[in-house]
């Protein structure tokens, strides 16, 4: 695979690595699908310059997607041996809108952090007890709910899903397009690979979704609405709150310091996070904005900063001592320090949990460190 920029136009381009037969080419421009395509002869030119590095050992450099993307929806085997290139692309259909999300511009941001896209009900509890009792029901311990792609509430059995399939499983139901049910084959690419599983989806409000992931049983026909509306009627107030919580993340009486623009709370032995560039929608920057400057300080801390988290394999013991002299607060300002110009954005690491904020012009530097620390202290409770 590789991805080619012109002009502001991104190309996502996968080959059969063989045969250099485009499986399928994608294209976002502006954060939107695009229906440019790339010419043939672009696609013929980076195939030889694939091949070329092949018989040298050498990789492609711009091949930085890895076959996770639609592993998940068409299985490892059809991919590494494709015996059928005409099917494999039919196949392959299935995964676009999959794709096109990931090009485009998401109001989420699991991709990369490898951190479940999370928000916080305002009545999580008795969300939980019910999921838990229909778990039962069902026959299923794999059952999240999720709005806009975000998890509200989910089973211990979904959350210690490995990695990336919890961040695909949501991102996929939120990708889709409405349906009032769904039963769809999945590949985990850590799981199961291989051998495909069921993915059902039941729509209880508009956005929100029951995510049951199983094997043969249940059937679909068996959710019918009599169960849903024995388990869920009676929780239709607590299901309606949920709804606002999609680009907000956090509760409607949560309050967040005025100068807050966007903030990304990271735990990082769970492996979620509360993602939001809401508050204060009526300062500028614009939401996309925000979020486009959210992610490249999140690129930039976790690679020059703040060191791997404890137990990953590729730290080294000599890191491992020095670990204590590691920075664990930095911030950076887009513009000058001069007050009422450039955004501040700060990053602070307590224990498991990163916090990024992005702040308005307004905010002096003096005082990030202390309003980050404050933020995280009250976001604890939630992650």
């Amino acid at each position: 695979m590789g991805e080619e920029g012109t002009k502001g136009t991104v190309h996502l381009l996968c080959l059969a690595a063989s045969s250099g037969v485009p499986l399928f080419c994608r294209s976002s421009r502006g954060g939107a699908p695009s229906r440019q395509q790339l010419p043939f002869s672009v696609i013929g030119s980076l195939n030889g310059v694939h091949m070329f590095g092949q018989n040298l050992e050498v990789q492609l450099n711009s091949a930085r997607t890895e076959d996770t993307t639609v592993v998940l929806l068409v299985g490892l085997e059809e991919l590494t041996n494709i015996r059928n290139v005409e099917r494999l692309k039919k196949e392959l259909r299935a995964s676009y809108r999959l794709i096109d999300s990931f090009l485009g511009d998401s109001e989420l941001i699991g991709d990369l952090t490898q951190c479940v896209d999370c928000v916080v009900p305002p009545e999580g509890s008795l969300l939980q007890e019910a999921l838990s009792g229909f778990a039962e029901a069902v026959g299923t311990a794999f059952i999240s709910l999720v709005v806009s792609g975000r998890v509200v509430v989910a089973t211990e059995s979904w959350w210690r899903l490995g990695m990336p399939e919890a961040v695909l499983l949501p991102w996929l139901v939120g990708s889709l397009p409405p349906q009032a049910a769904r039963d769809y084959p999945v590949y985990l690419p850590h799981g199961s690979p291989t051998v495909p599983h069921r993915l059902l989806t039941l729509t209880l409000l508009p956005d929100l979704e029951l995510c049951l992931l199983c094997g043969p049983r249940p059937p679909l026909s068996q959710l019918d609405a009599q169960l849903l509306e024995r388990w869920w009627q009676p929780l239709l107030e607590p299901l309606r709150g949920c709804l606002p919580l999609g680009p907000r993340a956090l509760p409607a009486g949560f309050l967040l310091h005025t100068d807050i623009l966007g903030l990304l709370l990271l735990h990082l032995e769970l492996k979620r996070c509360l993602f939001t560039v809401e508050p204060s929608r009526d300062k500028e920057p614009s939401p996309e904005h925000r979020r486009r400057l959210l992610r490249s300080f999140y690129t930039l801390v976790t690679a020059t900063h703040f060191p791997p988290e404890p137990g990953q394999p590729e730290e080294k013991a000599e890191e491992a001592v020095h670990r204590a002299q590691v920075a664990r607060a930095c911030y950076l300002v887009s513009g000058t320090e001069e007050p009422g110009t450039g955004w501040r954005l700060v990053a602070l690491q307590l224990g498991p949990r990163r916090l990024l904020l992005l702040l308005s012009a307004q905010s002096p530097t003096y005082g990030l460190r202390g309003l980050a620390t404050h933020t995280l202290h009250a976001l604890t409770p939630l992650l």
